[in-house]
């Protein structure tokens, strides 16, 4: 079987991640105000040193500074340093007050601009991300992003399907964009019917309530299916009792991480070669899975040479038609829609399939 040569494919959402964010605004910040602050301590400089020549060198350099930055703030506040004898000691206030005045207003400004740019950007930011979501169809959502939910994700990511995580821990937040910088996610509550709307609940394929609360998933459980009745949702429990509650509102698959590590620990005793196959396969990064693959309506029946000939880019493992179940199934398998392909093959490979049978 080929192995895939392309990277991952996911949602291309440029994102910096929040401890990034910090250093970019003090670049920015240092950027945009080198040249007032510099403006700024040249005028002190020459203020002092200026008031000091007119007093005659007799004022303290204390006095002359204070001097200077009552000038240049207009404070108003009575002078230290006597002019009333020195016409050049005005005019040399006048001179200092205009430019010092002229750079606090340049200084003023530019810290306005800095500041409307940067929530117009992070407005412009939250828009475009918006944007892109809008967009999606046939995505999924991962509503909590803790072990569980990273996992999760990251088999999305790696097996190219575009996807939305939302998540109410900052924290959390910033772990997974270090190492998922391109995946949007949604900051907030996933019971929030506003935030699974913004996820694009109406047109996903798929939900995943997996927080580490059964509560909390059983409340997003109703709100998505309410919201978005297509789309399939698995849930995660841990309490048994839970169980029933998360059916009754409508999840499609419940996993109990209990349960799931029981199976796993029999199966590593009594199947080990099966186990380390599978934990391979999904360990690894190229993306080879075990993928189904659904007949579509108004699907022609042909049988399965024609629609799925042998190929290096997957293996028809079955075929579930109804209830029933066809291993190995032989060339003139007649395939009918509401038909699933179950297949082992790479990202390429199932969507190369994809597109044979919706052609």
């Amino acid at each position: 079987m080929a192995r895939a040569a392309q990277a991952p494919r996911g949602p291309v959402i440029q994102f910096a991640p929040e401890r990034m964010r910090a250093p970019i605004l003090l670049v920015r910040f240092y950027q945009s105000f080198r040249l007032p602050v510099l403006i700024g301590m040249v005028i002190a400089v020459i203020g002092t040193y200026g008031y000091w020549i007119i007093s005659e060198y007799k004022a303290s350099l204390l006095d002359c500074l204070y001097m200077t930055f009552i000038t240049v703030a207009t404070i108003g506040y009575g002078e230290v340093v006597d002019l009333s004898a020195s016409p050049n000691g005005r005019i040399f206030t006048m001179v200092l007050g205009t430019v010092g005045i002229a750079n606090v207003a340049y200084t003023t400004s530019k810290l306005t601009a800095f500041i409307l740019e940067s929530e117009i950007n992070e407005v412009l930011r939250r828009r475009r991300m918006q944007e892109r979501i809008d967009a999606m169809t046939g995505h999924y959502i991962v509503c909590g992003i803790g072990r569980v939910g990273t996992n999760v994700a990251h088999e999305l990511w790696v097996t190219g399907r575009k996807f939305v995580a939302i998540e109410a821990s900052v924290e959390r937040i910033e772990e997974f964009r270090d190492k998922y910088p391109d995946v949007i996610v949604l900051h907030g509550d996933a019971q929030d019917d506003e935030l699974l709307v913004r996820a694009g609940v109406a047109r996903a394929a798929g939900v995943f309530a997996v927080t580490g609360d059964d509560g909390g998933n059983v409340l997003i459980t109703l709100s998505a299916k309410q919201l978005g009745p297509q789309a399939r949702l698995v849930a995660r429990c841990h309490e048994v009792r839970n169980i029933d509650k998360l059916k009754r509102v409508g999840a499609d698959a419940i996993v109990s991480p209990d349960f799931t590590g029981g199976m796993r620990i029999a199966s590593s005793m009594i199947r080990p070669t099966v186990v380390s196959f599978l934990d391979e396969m999904l360990r690894s990064d190229q993306k080879l899975r075990v993928e189904e693959v659904t007949i579509p309506e108004g699907f022609t029946t042909r049988g399965l040479a024609e629609v799925a000939p042998p190929s290096r880019d997957y293996i028809v493992l079955a075929v579930r038609a109804g209830e029933r179940w066809e291993f190995n199934p032989a060339e003139n398998f007649r395939l009918a829609p509401g038909c699933v392909l179950v297949v082992m093959a790479h990202t390429e490979g199932r969507e190369a399939l994809e597109r044979r049978v919706a052609a």
